[in-house]
């Protein structure tokens, strides 16, 4: 597979075309963001842990039967992935209090969420990727109604895949971030899933080896993701 043109770079990774018309490369950098990309910093590493973390998880949802955009990992830092178009939102699914909704709605950390909420964040940089209802997502044309019942379908079948496979791990998830896009018409499950978008404990504390470490400034990066990722390995058949 030969990557051709650049069609899009994020914060953290770029996607690149190939010579096939319906296949993308997805290459994670050794970036790492947060607040609106006001802090930032380079991780030397970090896109090799993310590439693994991400392969391995998408792996396991696709032996799970919860489709994605995931093909295969082709080096140390890239995969190959279905080409899709972006949908812009950010679907959030919680298990655990933390974060922005214990600002917003005043709530202690680590309580638990049941059943898990599904929140959608329009993609949106200029508006600060602001939390949407439903009618707000109808009103704005984002996706239509069909499109948005099996977004909230296909998240909470995630959850209900990688809850059990975290905590296999030894690890609790609190919540975690989705991204979804169009594949011939169909949702489809896109993006990454790895520590820099799933808010990862250690089971039974809120000691987190997630992005949380570089919001906070809470202990070593990249220590947290490669125990993550020895975790899952350790709970490979």
């Amino acid at each position: 597979m030969i990557k051709q043109k650049m069609l899009h770079e994020g914060k953290v990774k770029s996607i690149w075309t190939t010579d096939d018309p319906e296949i993308c490369i997805a290459e994670f950098s050794d970036r790492i963001t947060a607040g609106d990309g006001l802090k930032k910093a380079e991780l030397p590493g970090k896109g090799v842990l993310l590439n693994k973390i991400s392969s391995l998880l998408f792996a396991r949802l696709a032996a799970a039967g919860v489709p994605s955009h995931f093909i295969r990992a082709i080096d140390d830092s890239s995969m190959l992935v279905k080409k899709a178009q972006l949908l812009p939102l950010e679907v959030v699914v919680r298990n655990r209090t933390a974060g922005s909704i214990c600002r917003r709605l005043g709530l202690a950390p680590n309580l638990i969420i049941e059943p898990p909420l599904v929140e959608f964040y329009w993609k949106n940089d200029a508006f600060h990727d602001p939390l949407l209802i439903r009618e707000h997502i109808a009103m704005l044309n984002l996706v239509n109604d069909e499109q948005y019942a099996e977004i909230v379908k296909q998240a909470l079948a995630v959850n209900q895949v990688l809850t059990k496979v975290f905590a296999q791990a030894g690890l609790d998830l609190a919540d975690f971030k989705l991204e979804f896009g169009l594949s011939q018409g169909q949702v489809l499950l896109i993006d990454e899933i790895s520590p820099d978008t799933c808010r990862l404990w250690l089971a039974g504390t809120t000691q987190g080896l997630d992005k949380d470490r570089f919001r906070n400034d809470t202990g070593d990066v990249l220590e947290g993701y490669r125990e993550v990722l020895k975790r899952l390995l350790a709970t490979e058949k």
